[in-house]
């Protein structure tokens, strides 16, 4: 199940997470948020997978 949550981004972080979605690599900016928390936790031992 997915739930909505609401952040905060500075304009420089938008801006390049809608250029990865213009080139494709997100479809959208809850998949490119959700990449870039996995990785990191991921990257810090604490996946759950």
């Amino acid at each position: 199940m997915k739930y909505k949550v609401c952040i905060s981004v500075d304009e420089e972080t938008l801006l390049k997470i809608r250029e990865h979605i213009r080139k494709g690599k997100f479809r959208n900016r809850s998949h490119a948020f959700e990449y870039a928390i996995s990785k990191e936790f991921i990257a810090q031992g604490d996946a759950h997978e």
